[in-house]
């Protein structure tokens, strides 16, 4: 837009908004495209944007079961260079140290001023980047980034996976404003937008139902010591192990459309208490699709009432691989920029 687009637009004089573009000028936030079609009288306006090339995010994935994952993307969340860290069984202070050297090879692969870190993370995260309880990482009251930002002196900002990935998909896959977005990879966990807005809750843990108990016929032992946890259903890593030892197609069908009623009977009371529009699964396709979300859909239907027209919609992620990813570039570009 020109300087006078943007006057008109916002309600401010010219004068202010050529004070504003020029500060941001001179932060290299913002940069000069040429001049306008001429399709009115006088001087052909100079039009201005965001630098999205010219300055680059560093965005770190830490919720799949075996690697740790890094990409430097531009500010519309393409991804310019991928990294990764491969994980065996470290945990607690050995996972910490990984993803700290992993932040700094991310960062020496940046190509452009980098705007800051953002950073998507298995458990509970509060509002000032530390992991409070993050069990299948051992994870406990981390401030990960104030970690982050000492060793790599950029700004950072953490939040947890589900999270990540629905400010990703709201802003980059067309997710709508009353979605839960559900995210399967370590463990299980969920985002939530209602209204268009983030939903945190008191404890900045809305959406986390890994460690809710699905049904009262027992299941597997969990991380967090209780008995029958979404997770011991759904979790990439449990479920992954259970199709391996099945005996044929038939009972990998039937795994996982058990997989898909037990996170069914979770999402259930959250869709019908909160009205939303859709449910958005986000993780592996070759888990997902098919059987699972099948499932999910047929127990949503069951167990909540008839809707009016539109009907709740259960689909895959656009962009199940990045969206975590694209989702820390979201934080950082609104943390920094005031862009969402």
């Amino acid at each position: 837009m020109s300087r006078a687009d943007l006057s008109r637009e916002l309600g401010l004089t010219r004068v202010t908004v050529s004070d504003l573009v020029a500060e941001l000028q001179q932060r290299n936030h913002v940069v000069e495209l040429g001049m306008a079609e001429k399709n009115r009288p006088g001087k052909p306006a100079i039009l201005v944007d965001v630098n999205r090339t010219g300055l680059q995010i560093v965005g770190l994935d830490l919720a799949e079961a075996n690697v740790l994952r890094a990409a430097v993307m531009d500010l519309d969340g393409n991804v310019l260079t991928r990294l990764q860290t491969e994980l065996t069984d470290e945990r607690g202070e050995a996972v910490t140290a990984l993803v700290l050297e992993l932040a700094d090879r991310a960062v020496a692969a940046a190509t452009a001023p980098l705007l800051g870190i953002g950073v998507g993370t298995p458990g509970i995260v509060d509002a000032d980047g530390v992991v409070l309880t993050a069990p299948n990482l051992d994870w406990l009251d981390l401030p990960l980034g104030t970690l982050l930002e000492e060793h790599t002196s950029l700004p950072t900002l953490v939040a947890n996976d589900a999270d990540a990935a629905t400010m990703g998909e709201f802003t980059f896959g067309g997710g709508g404003d009353d979605m839960i977005l559900v995210k399967i990879g370590r463990g299980v966990g969920s985002g939530l937008m209602v209204g268009g807005r983030r939903a945190r809750g008191i404890h900045s843990a809305a959406g986390e139902i890994g460690h809710v108990t699905v049904g009262t016929d027992g299941g597997e032992p969990c991380v967090c010591g209780k008995v029958g946890c979404l997770e011991t259903w759904v979790a990439a890593p449990h479920l992954g192990r259970a199709l391996a030892a099945a005996p044929d197609d038939a009972a990998r069908a039937a795994l996982l459309a058990t997989a898909g009623e037990r996170l069914g009977i979770a999402l259930a009371p959250v869709v019908a208490a909160l009205d939303l529009a859709e449910v958005v699964l986000a993780g592996p396709s070759d888990l997902l699709n098919g059987e699972l979300a099948s499932a999910v859909a047929t127990t949503l239907r069951d167990r909540t009432l008839q809707q009016r027209e539109p009907q709740l919609l259960v689909r895959l992620s656009e962009d199940p691989h990045d969206i975590v990813l694209r989702g820390t570039a979201v934080l950082v570009l609104w943390a920094q920029l005031g862009v969402a």
